[in-house]
């Protein structure tokens, strides 16, 4: 069997909207047919089965690496009705408790790799999801180095530009094989083909999109998929067309 293509989607800051942009480009190449696997390895602050409408998931990641059940007990069918594809979620615990005890305590990096080997096998994904924790720590080093693309999320901002531009070096210096870039949160107001162009020159690979500031988006507030509420939105399609080219990576 074909291992899953991993997709370490990562921010150098938080709030540039990268759990948002993880959940529905899996829900996009699940449209398409895929079978995508999410893991939260943000388990400091985990959020995303909140969008995939999982308030309090009864298994989770941390259940996993501390022993308590495996990979196949974990994962949750989160598919929406309706899809050629599917979509199963390796969620973080949002339980004061067990964050409490991954701050404190921590895990065997290593069990990282066997999660993800385990969940591509046990739901014989196409591709896997890792959305990482904000910033460089020993969790996201390790997701980078296992991942066949690094989709690096940042917002049009100095701030974001120099600590993006630290974490490209890291991941080149790991050898990821594939970069990607994607802006968000960009007002109408600025040159995007300019801002594409300077991306492109400053960090040396492709910009696969530029998503705008989007006050529908902000409405829902953190709750549901967008592209499955407004699937013709334009921000909608902005993401179909990146999920489009993260699978013509993988063909």
């Amino acid at each position: 069997m074909a291992q899953p293509m991993v997709i370490a989607t990562h921010s150098y800051r938080g709030g540039t909207g990268k759990s948002n942009v993880t959940a529905n480009l899996a829900l996009e190449l699940a449209r398409s047919g895929h079978r995508v696997g999410v893991v939260d390895t943000d388990l400091p602050s985990p959020g995303v089965h909140i969008l995939f409408g999982q308030d309090q998931p009864a298994t989770t990641l941390n259940g996993v690496l501390y022993r308590h059940y495996g990979v196949e007990k974990a994962m949750i069918d989160v598919t929406p009705q309706g899809l050629e594809g599917h979509i199963w979620l390796l969620a973080g615990s949002p339980k004061p408790g067990d964050i409490a005890q991954i701050v404190r305590e921590g895990y065997a990096l290593e069990q990282l790799i066997d999660v993800y080997r385990d969940f591509g096998k046990a739901a014989a994904l196409d591709f896997l999801f890792v959305d990482t924790h904000p910033g460089i720590n020993e969790t996201t080093l390790m997701s980078i180095t296992v991942a066949d693309l690094l989709l690096m999320l940042l917002r049009p901002d100095r701030q974001d530009y120099q600590g993006t531009a630290v974490t490209v070096d890291v991941a080149r210096k790991l050898g990821v094989p594939a970069l990607r870039f994607v802006v968000n949160k960009a007002i109408t107001s600025l040159d995007w083909p300019n801002l594409k162009t300077t991306i492109e020159q400053t960090y040396g690979d492709q910009c696969l999109a530029i998503l705008p500031q989007s006050d529908e988006i902000m409405a829902y507030g953190g709750s549901g998929l967008f592209c499955l509420q407004q699937p013709d939105h334009s921000l909608s399609l902005a993401l179909r067309e990146v999920a489009q080219a993260v699978a013509a990576l993988r063909s």
